[in-house]
């Protein structure tokens, strides 16, 4: 198909600017404010802004093993209406892709039923037991980096095995940080709400100890590492440091550690998730860490699980939150409105780091694939989980206020969301 997207702002190079763009064959073949479309289907995007499209490094769409959840195809359909092209989802499945023929079994999903760009981790370790090192090599063409999200690796032998088989073959360590030692059954942040309402408290040492022992890993291997859904503001210090040493570690962190902490829970199971929002201060080291670079992307952790399974409240339901529809008018309405941070980091946290880190994503340039989202950033509309395509509706931002709908994306040129209204 041939599209002329027109009137709207157009993130370039770092710079919004006022241009048209002509989309034929799958790539942005001009850009300027006088191309004529000849034979082109017109969208008119007047007063509305133009991303490239968003990059999302850790995402989990259930499938193969627990569809019930999520599928590729819905997990794949939400994230087109939340303005991504592009994620990396996690290996917690079954069966875990910790050998080419399991992995088969998930990109044979992707390539018959994803609408946006899906690329597979593969296990660290066979079946995320911690135990046995998976087929690295056997996998390492076909995943993005390797993971065992959802578990963390709890033997540093282990882990260095790890490093040392992932550096050899170009690949990267994106680590899930918890060490289960120190957990004793906690569900949420050990804070003053955990004491406050008799809850079991999970504390920020089960995360940043975990860092700070791969840190030392990463110097001693020399392999690319990135570090899962900081939470704790011990952990942003550790990572800080290490990067004014040198070591080769980036990290993220997820919308709801920006905007909320241990001080917004209620006793619902939409407000549970792993690691668990934590105290006022780790969230402002977290904004402080955006600030300066010590954190260097946003993803969502878009966790979906049964109606049933979040249900039980804070102590019985099931970890994790559904999150990709609802990042970017959460982060824009919370933290760029608000004067926290600018729409251009919000796009460098969303896309820029993630492209240059992970090596997927584009840019809005001639001769580029057309994979971009278009958003209305005037437009307030109240978040209703009900409108979720994914299968997940547990999210702490139900009924929240928030500026900037999706409109409009685009992958290799193809519309794989377009909001009918």
């Amino acid at each position: 198909m041939k599209y002329l997207l027109t009137n709207a702002k157009v993130y370039i190079d770092g710079e919004f600017v006022n241009t048209n763009i002509l989309v034929d064959g799958g790539v942005i073949v001009s850009l300027g404010s006088d191309i004529q479309g000849d034979g082109a289907t017109i969208l008119n995007f007047s007063g509305c802004v133009i991303f490239p499209g968003f990059v999302d490094v850790h995402v989990h769409f259930r499938e193969p093993g627990f569809s019930y959840k999520e599928t590729i195809a819905t997990g794949s359909k939400a994230a087109a209406r939340g303005g991504y092209t592009y994620v990396c989802t996690m290996p917690n499945l079954n069966p875990v892709p910790d050998s080419v023929e399991h992995l088969k079994v998930q990109l044979d999903i992707i390539n018959s039923d994803a609408v946006i760009k899906v690329y597979p981790y593969g296990s660290i370790t066979v079946a995320q037991l911690g135990e046995e090192i998976s087929d690295l090599e056997g996998m390492a063409g076909d995943v993005i980096a390797f993971s065992d999200d959802g578990r963390g690796v709890q033997s540093a032998d282990m882990m260095r095995d790890a490093m040392i088989k992932t550096k050899a073959l170009g690949k990267m360590i994106v680590a899930h940080c918890e060490d289960n030692s120190l957990l004793h059954g906690g569900y949420i942040h050990d804070g003053e709400y955990a004491r406050a309402h008799g809850h079991r408290g999970i504390c920020s040492e089960s995360e940043y100890g975990p860092i700070i022992r791969d840190i030392e890993l990463v110097q001693e291997t020399g392999c690319p590492y990135h570090v899962c859904h900081v939470s704790a503001k011990e952990s942003v210090e550790a990572i800080r440091q290490a990067k004014k040493r040198g070591v080769d570690i980036t990290c993220e962190t997820g919308p709801h550690y920006l905007v909320l902490d241990d001080s917004f829970l209620q006793e619902d199971g939409r407000f549970k998730m792993n690691p668990p929002l934590r105290g006022k201060a780790d969230r402002e080291a977290l904004i402080a860490g955006i600030l300066d670079g010590t954190v260097d992307m946003i993803a969502t952790d878009h966790a979906p699980h049964s109606a049933e399974e979040k249900s039980r409240g804070l102590e019985k339901s099931a970890m994790g939150i559904t999150g990709i529809e609802t990042a970017f008018p959460i982060l824009y309405t919370k933290l760029v409105k608000t004067g926290v941070i600018t729409l251009k980091k919000l796009v460098e946290l969303l896309n820029t780091n993630a492209r240059e880190r992970f090596g997927i994503g584009s840019t809005i340039a001639v001769g580029e694939c057309a994979d971009l989202t278009v958003f209305n950033l005037n437009e307030e509309y109240i978040i209703n989980p009900e409108e979720f395509i994914s299968k997940g509706k547990a999210t702490p931002f139900k009924g929240e206020k928030v500026f900037g709908k999706c409109l409009l994306t685009m992958v290799d040129g193809n519309i794989a969301w377009q909001d009918n209204e």
